[in-house]
Parts: structure tokens; C-alpha cells; sequence
């Protein structure tokens, strides 16, 4: 083996940041010991590993392939020195993308569960759509996701969580607040304000609805739920958002949820993470916590 853990490290920071003077500043080298790594590895594979484009650095064919291998030495080199320097095995941080419903109705319990039972675990934490937790998985950004709805990606792993549905709603006061069912034809007339395209939220009620109502209203579209909550109790829109969202305000009467016999919306909540990623004790441990917690509150 003529290559080093140092110059795979090099790379992989390199991978991440796009940058060697980034890479340099995250692994507390200077700049011209961060080239040299990559000089040296490129030189001993016999392959670039990286396209110059100025001064941003972006992946090669040879780059792409080397990545996930590259990622499993290092995390493997890491878990071996902690366990030789006598740290708990489940320390370090891992790293979350969430969508925004699981973030902030089930994620708070679970980062308490795990800060209570594994207190050397660190955990970040971001709030993105779907969409874009699929691509920072596939982008090394995230060691675990947490999504609305399926990925169909063969690149990823998905493990059910739990499951939620959809519900249609409107304000106390919206005319068909009083109603016993909605009929389509109604929905049709009626001015929409949904999540944004790329959410899971919206694929699913897209999914649901696009065989039934040709054309729907949709008036405005955000990403963040409770805009959409302040517009449909303000105003006269429905909207269609995750039980999750808006259980406590149909409990308080600021919105209805509306019957609709043609549309049931089921959904899961799902963990997503790398299918070629090595075994990582830290996001088997969330998974397996976040099943245990589930179980729990049943």
C-alpha cells in the first residue's frame, strides 16, 4: 500500500469542500502540504482524481469511484483509534438531513433520547426538503436522512420510521368548514396554498390528487409550514399538509380538517442513508433508538 490515510484524507476533505485551501483550513494543514498530498496520490494511482475549474476542484470519473472507498478507510481508521485510546465507540458527531415534519414534531424527542443514553454522540442537525436530503446523502453531507414518502434511488437505503397520513384543511370560518364531505368539484373551485415542489408533502398530494382534479388553484406555494398554516387560518385557501402539522390546531378549532372520501393520503417517515456506506455504529444506533422510541409511544 504506497498511498496514506493522510492523503486519503486530503482527498475526501478536497471531495467535500471543492476547494484545497478549504481542505487545508478544515484538516489544519497549509495549502501547499494539502497540494502536495494530492500530487502524491494522484501520482501513485495513476489517475487525476479531480477536474481543475479554476479554483473550485470537482470529481473526476476516477474521483467519483475512489470516494465512497476512500470514506469507509477513514471512518474504519477512526473507529480503530478510539477504541485503542479507550473512547466509547458511539462518540463523534453524525451528521442529519431532515424534512421539515419529522424535524420538528419527532427529531427533538429522539436527539433527547440519545443525548440522555449516549452522551459522548453529537448530533447536527438540518432542515431541508426531500429532495435535497437525498442529494446531500449522495453528496456525503449527511450520514443519515430522515424523509417524507419513498426514495426510489438504488443508491439508497430506506427504513421505515412510522406512519402519518395528509388531511386536507381550512380555517373555522372557510364555507366548507361546516360541511359533512367536500366533494371534488369543490376542491376544484376552491384557491390552493401548498408546499413547494421537491417537499415530500407535495409529491404525495400530487400523487394523490393529479388523476382527479385536472386543474387545481394553486395560488401560492412556500416552503415553510407555518406560513401556510397563517394563510389557510386567515384566509379563505385549503391546504394539505401532514397530520403531524396541524393536529393541535384542528384540536384548538383554528382549522377543520376537511372529509374528502376520494383522497387518502397515507404516508411513512422513513431513515435513508448510502447503500455503499460502511457500517456506521453511530446512525445504527439513531435508527434503532428512533424504532425503540416509536414503540414506545404506541
Amino acid at each position: 500500500m504506497r498511498y496514506s490515510l493522510k492523503q486519503l484524507a486530503v482527498f475526501d476533505a478536497i471531495a467535500d469542500t471543492g476547494s484545497v485551501s478549504q481542505a487545508a483550513d478544515r484538516l489544519s494543514l497549509t495549502q501547499s502540504a494539502t497540494s502536495m498530498s494530492l500530487a502524491q496520490l494522484e501520482k501513485m494511482l495513476g489517475r487525476p482524481l479531480f477536474e481543475r475549474q479554476g479554483k473550485q476542484m470537482a470529481l473526476s470519473h476516477w474521483g467519483v469511484w475512489l470516494r465512497p472507498k476512500a470514506k469507509r478507510l477513514l471512518q474504519d481508521a477512526q473507529q480503530i483509534e478510539m477504541g485503542f485510546y479507550e473512547q466509547h465507540l458511539l462518540s463523534g458527531e453524525l451528521k442529519i438531513g431532515a424534512s421539515q415534519t419529522p424535524a420538528e414534531h419527532l427529531v427533538p424527542d429522539l436527539i433527547s433520547v440519545i443525548d440522555n443514553d449516549f452522551p459522548e454522540m453529537r448530533i447536527s442537525l438540518q432542515v431541508r426538503s426531500t429532495d435535497s436530503i437525498i442529494d446531500g446523502l449522495l453528496d456525503y453531507k449527511y450520514d443519515l436522512g430522515i424523509i417524507e414518502g419513498r426514495c426510489d434511488d438504488h443508491r439508497i437505503n430506506q427504513e421505515t420510521w412510522c406512519s402519518d397520513h395528509l388531511t386536507v384543511v381550512a380555517a373555522a370560518h372557510h364555507p366548507f368548514a361546516q360541511r359533512d364531505k367536500v366533494s371534488l368539484a369543490q376542491l376544484e373551485q376552491a384557491r390552493w396554498v401548498l408546499r413547494e415542489h421537491g417537499s415530500g408533502t407535495r409529491a404525495i398530494f400530487d400523487s394523490s390528487i393529479h388523476h382527479l382534479i385536472a386543474d387545481l388553484d394553486v395560488w401560492r406555494e412556500y416552503e415553510h409550514v407555518p406560513v401556510l398554516r397563517s394563510m389557510v387560518s386567515n384566509g379563505q385557501y385549503l391546504t394539505c399538509l401532514p397530520y403531524l402539522d396541524v393536529e393541535r390546531f384542528i384540536e384548538s378549532g383554528q382549522l377543520v380538517a376537511l372529509n374528502v372520501p376520494e383522497l387518502k393520503m397515507e404516508r411513512t417517515l422513513s431513515f435513508i442513508w448510502r447503500a455503499d456506506m460502511a457500517e456506521n455504529p453511530l446512525v445504527e444506533c439513531v435508527r434503532r433508538e428512533g424504532l425503540r422510541m416509536m414503540k414506545h409511544k404506541r
